[in-house]
């Protein structure tokens, strides 16, 4: 290779900056020692260097650079090129991510499936109790509107419609023994807003009328049999049409049914 070749070549350059191999670096000291003119492109070439390296740092002589670069003990080693590859495990990571957020994502949307399937099941078994407690509070009604009607020891006492309500009809369930009395109002209509039905045992002569109680939550009452207080020796029972709480004394004028034992 002549000299203007090798010295294009920039292998030169190479062997200043300290990055051949022994092997190379043997090669070309030995064509410097047998070039004049390689060892001068050498010589041109540090001086650069060292010129260019003043322009940013003090002044470092060529004997110092040479000093510091033995201690330093560089050693020379060819330059590798390194194929790049694609970090397939940082895309695995995120893969992995995306379906850990995604398997997060469906649990939570299970759980909260759950948790309504739960809630709209304490809300239908709340019904149902409910619902259960109706019919029970019924089938007790029930009952025990067939046992007084069916109790042959209560004196059955018809109460007949007066002249403010002519269609109205009632019944007394009296039982003189224990003196327990149960009024049938399903033949009253239902009382008007803030108004009350009031029955009254009565001793005819003189006429004295003792309140024996209300017929309270007409509207909700099903079977409209309703236990009132005790009768003594009533000899005939009304029920009268009263402001809500009831009176101290029947009035005459909203006098619906009345009838004799």
């Amino acid at each position: 290779m002549e000299a203007k070749e090798y010295i294009e070549s920039g292998i030169l350059e190479l062997y200043v900056y300290g990055l051949l191999s022994e092997t190379e670096n043997e090669e070309v000291a030995t064509m410097a020692k047998n070039n004049p003119e390689i060892n001068d492109e050498i010589i041109a070439i540090e001086k650069a260097i060292v010129a260019l390296s003043s322009s940013f740092s003090p002044f470092i002589s060529a004997e110092h650079y040479e000093k510091i670069k033995e201690k330093l003990e560089l050693k020379h080693s060819k330059v590798i090129e390194l194929e790049s590859t694609r970090n397939w495990s940082q895309y695995i990571g995120w893969a992995a991510a995306v379906l850990l957020l995604v398997g997060i994502g469906y649990q939570y949307n299970q759980l909260e499936q759950t948790n309504t399937q739960v809630a709209n099941t304490e809300v239908e078994k709340a019904k149902m109790e409910k619902d259960l407690n109706a019919l029970q509070l019924k089938s007790k009604a029930n009952e025990t509107s067939l046992a007084v009607i069916r109790d042959v020891n209560n004196t059955v006492v018809p109460l007949g419609g007066q002249a403010v309500a002519p269609q109205s009809s009632a019944k007394v369930y009296w039982n003189k023994e224990t003196k327990v009395v149960y009024v049938d109002a399903a033949g009253l209509p239902e009382p008007p807003e803030g108004m009350v039905y009031q029955v009254w045992a009565l001793k005819l002569n003189p006429l004295t009328p003792t309140s024996i109680g209300l017929l309270d939550n007409f509207k909700v009452n099903d079977q409209k049999i309703f236990a009132v207080d005790n009768a003594t020796d009533a000899e005939a029972f009304g029920i009268t049409l009263e402001p809500k709480g009831g009176s101290l004394t029947p009035t005459m004028e909203q006098l619906y049914t009345l009838g004799k034992v």
